[in-house]
Parts: structure tokens; C-alpha cells; sequence
């Protein structure tokens, strides 16, 4: 008996020491690790000290003005910050360098493909080489596709006349204060829910709730971007092993995402695909073999390029309209208020398209853009950067440099983009504009997105006069925005109004909404 007690104890030792030395071993894996993937988390510069410590925010209102404020006083245009190992630039050279000239030297990377790689999976957001060549050219054919853009444009027009006007007359009529970022963003996902997957969520009824999908696809992508932000991607890492804390719910976002996703897929394939335009079917119909997994990952993108950028864009139009009403105007009397909102007159609108622009030049739906340098290189303002680092542009940096804009960069001004006697549209270079990407990954919605935006736009300003109301409304007031892979607006944008006078409209025919949980994913066989 006193030898299996001692033989016993003796097992406990050994278990103890064991224990002991694993966890050491463990946190030894783990600092040595912090320490190569961490490139100089003791560097004491000013800019590398303010970042960690936070105290850029006694100055700034958010991140993306501090970085703006750092290029601009940088001769090169250009900033490291070493403690995230991260080169960056609002240098339009340096730009065409990444995105043109060495474009195989700056992919996303595999950095940035684990960042994102729960919620985008494969998708063309996510990937490099053959695998990007492959869906770029799917995706290409199809939004290149006469009869898609035909379709989508008609689903907008819809959606516009239906339910967003709708929805703005009774909440004028009744006095209502509403938040226009929520409207918008409502609206976005209910016209790429049609356009892409041929379902209608039925999101823009404002006393019902966001669909289940929608809000599990706010939190993975908030929380994806939390993941970029932390000083060392062991940070998230350790926190995804361990599930715990914003990865225990980025990973029940990511599973409702995942469950929606393959109920849109099963739901597709029940009732067929052969004779329907949404992108999904279209692809779903094409010779090339996709399984689940991979049709998900398309789902997401669609998601993440068509709704969320096009409702940042639209929010942040309407606080320029409301600072500068002389603009609203000029497109009220650019549009005519007896013309029809064809396709063909929306294209014809030279003013509102300079708007457009404007406006995301001083607030780009994407604010920044990451890629990670494959073999060290040096940028063509002279920056070395390494291999294997992070190299970023910043487009809301960019809008904001007057090196590229002029003096008067800070201000609205929709002329700039205007030339000539009739005042046509003048496109600026997409390497000193990088708001659609440029090079090789520029965007191929591009069309599809300001066809959205100007119907919206023209629509809106046409039929009210849209107050910014409260805080947000007064004087020097600007935007604090949230983590995200988007601009998003903390707190929303409150607005009221009443419907303009003179263009004042009998309300569209009101056609009611559907539920918006999982079981109202329906599809839309109008």
C-alpha cells in the first residue's frame, strides 16, 4: 500500500513537471514567435509610440486623419511604422509601382489571406496568382455582361422607387428622425441580395429588424478588421486557439454566414438557374465545376464589394449635400424634374458624376488598402522595403494631399473633376484616385456601383430636402468612424426633413415587405 501511495505521488510529481515544463515551452513558442513576427516592437519613435500608446487620438478624430496628417508632412509622401512592420504610402508613384509595375511583387499575401481567410474563404478578395486570374475572368464576363448590367439596373430602379422613396415619405410625413447610414446600408443589401443571388430579404422596411445575415456579416467583418489592427497577429491568434473573447464570436458569425450561405445555394439549385441573370445562377449555369465551398466564398464577395462600399459612399454624399446645399441644387436642376431616370439620362449627368467623385475623394468607402511585399524592393520615392512586409495605400490620405489636389484639397468642390465649355467629366488618374483600386485589380463593378449611386442620389435629392439633424448637424461637425473592412459611421447619420416643395411627388406605389429572418430568404421571381 505504501508503495503504490509513493508510486502515486511520484506520478503526480512527474505530471506537475511536465505540466510546468509545457506551459514554458508554450510561452517561450510564443515570445519567440512575438519576436519574429513582431519586426521592432521596441522602436521609441514618435510615430511608432503614438500608435501603441493611443495618443494620436488627443489630436485626431480617427486613425485615417492621423495617417493623413503623417503623409502629408512626410517630403516623400510616404511613413513606416515600425512596430507593425508596415510601409505607408500616398505616394501616386508608389502606388502605380504596387499596383502596376511590380504587381507580382505586392500580392495580398499569405498574411493577409489569414486575416481574412474565415470570412472570405477563397474568394477573389483573398487570393493571388492562377486561383485570382481564374475568378477575376469569370467575374469579368459576367459583370461585363450587357444583359447584367440590364437587369441590375433595373432592380435598382425598383428597389428606388418602391421602397426607398417610400420609406423616406413616411418618415417625412410623420416627422420621424431616422438614421440615413442605416436606411442606405438596408437598401444596399436588399439590391445585391437581388442582383447577385436572386433573393429578396426584404431589409428596407425600417420597423423590422436587419436580416440574420446581414448582422452576422457586420460582426465578422468588424471583427476582421479588429484582427489588422492588433500590433501582432499573435494577439488573435492565441485568442482564435483558445477560443475566446472576438474570435469565439467571429467564429459563430462566420458559422451563421456559412449556414445562410449554403441555404441560398441549396435554395438556388431547388428551383434551377438555367433561365435567371442573378451572378449566382450565371455562374452556377457556366461550364466551370464549383462546389459548395467555392460558391459561398463568391456569395461573400459579392456581399463585401456590393453593399457595404455603396452605402458608405451614399452616407457620406448626404453630409456633403447638407453642408453645401448649393450642390443639391445644381442637381436637382442638372436632373430636370419632368425627365424620366433612364439608364441613358442617369449616364448623361456630367455635374452629379463629378459629385460622385468628390465626395469619395474626401471619404472612400475603403480607406486603405493592404499587400504584402514578396522579395525587398525599393519604391520609386526611394523607400527600401523589406521582404515579406506589410506595404499599404491610403486613399482617404490621398484625397486629403495637396501635392496631388491643390491647395484647396480640404474642400468640395465637385468642379475640379469638370472641364471644358459644357462642363464634362474629367477622370483623374486611379494611381493619384485609388478609391476603385487601379492596375490589375481595379475594380470591375466599378459601373454597376456609381449606376447605384447616381440613382439614389438623383432619386433622394429630387424628392426631399434631407436635414443632418442633432450634433451631427452642427457646424465643423466631421465623422468618427468604426473598425471595419469599410467606412462606417459610429453612431449613424440622423436626419429629418420634409419633401421638397417644388419637386414635391404623390409617394411611389407601396408594395409590402416581406419578413427578414432566415425562412424569409425567398427568391424573387418578379
Amino acid at each position: 500500500m505504501d508503495d503504490a501511495l509513493e508510486l502515486s505521488w511520484g506520478a503526480r510529481c512527474a505530471g506537475l513537471a511536465f505540466f510546468s515544463l509545457s506551459i514554458f515551452s508554450v510561452a517561450l513558442g510564443a515570445v519567440l514567435l512575438l519576436v519574429r513576427r513582431w519586426p521592432n516592437p521596441w522602436c521609441g519613435c514618435h510615430v511608432c509610440r503614438a500608435y501603441l500608446t493611443g495618443s494620436w487620438a488627443k489630436d485626431f478624430t480617427n486613425l485615417a486623419d492621423w495617417y493623413a496628417h503623417l503623409l502629408r508632412e512626410s517630403p516623400t509622401g510616404t511613413v513606416q511604422v515600425h512596430v507593425l512592420g508596415c510601409t505607408v504610402t500616398a505616394n501616386p508613384a508608389n502606388v502605380e509601382y504596387m499596383l502596376k509595375t511590380r504587381f507580382d511583387n505586392f500580392p495580398k499575401g499569405k498574411r493577409f489571406a489569414a486575416l481574412l481567410g474565415d470570412l472570405l474563404g477563397a474568394g477573389i478578395f483573398n487570393v493571388d496568382g492562377d486561383a485570382w486570374r481564374h475568378q477575376r475572368k469569370m467575374a469579368s464576363l459576367q459583370l461585363g455582361s450587357v444583359t447584367v448590367r440590364s437587369y441590375a439596373y433595373k432592380i435598382v430602379a425598383q428597389e428606388v422607387e418602391t421602397r426607398l422613396l417610400p420609406a423616406l415619405a413616411d418618415a417625412a410625413d410623420e416627422g420621424k428622425v431616422i438614421d440615413l447610414q442605416d436606411v442606405f446600408r438596408r437598401f444596399a443589401f436588399d439590391t445585391v441580395c437581388k442582383i447577385s443571388f436572386g433573393l429578396d430579404p426584404g431589409c428596407l422596411d425600417l420597423d423590422m429588424p436587419m436580416s440574420d445575415l446581414a448582422n452576422a456579416f457586420d460582426t465578422a467583418s468588424r471583427l476582421c478588421a479588429m484582427r489588422g489592427a492588433a500590433a501582432s497577429p499573435l494577439v488573435w491568434k492565441m485568442k482564435r486557439m483558445l477560443n475566446i473573447g472576438s474570435e469565439r464570436e467571429l467564429k459563430k458569425a462566420i458559422k451563421l454566414v456559412d449556414d445562410l450561405a449554403s441555404a441560398m445555394i441549396l435554395q438556388r439549385r431547388t428551383l434551377g438557374f438555367d433561365n435567371t441573370h442573378d451572378l449566382l445562377s450565371r455562374f452556377m449555369a457556366s461550364d466551370v465545376a464549383m462546389d459548395d465551398k467555392y460558391l459561398r466564398d463568391i456569395i461573400v464577395s459579392f456581399l463585401l464589394a456590393g453593399r457595404d462600399t455603396v452605402a458608405s459612399a451614399l452616407t457620406t454624399l448626404f453630409i456633403h449635400l447638407h453642408k453645401n446645399p448649393e450642390v443639391a441644387a445644381a442637381i436637382r436642376a442638372e436632373a430636370g424634374g419632368d425627365k424620366p431616370s433612364t439608364y441613358e439620362h442617369l449616364m448623361s449627368l456630367q455635374y452629379t458624376h463629378a459629385v460622385l467623385f468628390e465626395n469619395m475623394r474626401l471619404f472612400p468607402p475603403v480607406q486603405f488598402d493592404s499587400k504584402f511585399c514578396a522579395a525587398a524592393d525599393v519604391l520609386p520615392d526611394g523607400t527600401y522595403v523589406e521582404g515579406e512586409s506589410r506595404v499599404m495605400y491610403h486613399p482617404y490620405a490621398m484625397g486629403r494631399t495637396p501635392s496631388i489636389w491643390g491647395a484647396d484639397y480640404e474642400a468640395f468642390r465637385p468642379d475640379r473633376w469638370l472641364t471644358g465649355p459644357g462642363g464634362s467629366f474629367a477622370p483623374a488618374s486611379l494611381y493619384k484616385y485609388p478609391v476603385f483600386q487601379a492596375g490589375l485589380r481595379v475594380c470591375l463593378g466599378k459601373e454597376l456601383a456609381i449606376t447605384e449611386m447616381k440613382a439614389v442620389g438623383v432619386a433622394v435629392v429630387k424628392a426631399f430636402d434631407v436635414e443632418v439633424v442633432g450634433e451631427n448637424g452642427r457646424s465643423g461637425w466631421a465623422p468618427t468612424f468604426v473598425p471595419g473592412l469599410t467606412a462606417s459611421i459610429s453612431g449613424g447619420l440622423p436626419v429629418g426633413g420634409e419633401k421638397d416643395q417644388e419637386q414635391r411627388r404623390a409617394s411611389p406605389g407601396r408594395r409590402t415587405t416581406r419578413g427578414v429572418g432566415e425562412a424569409s430568404l425567398v427568391l424573387d421571381n418578379t
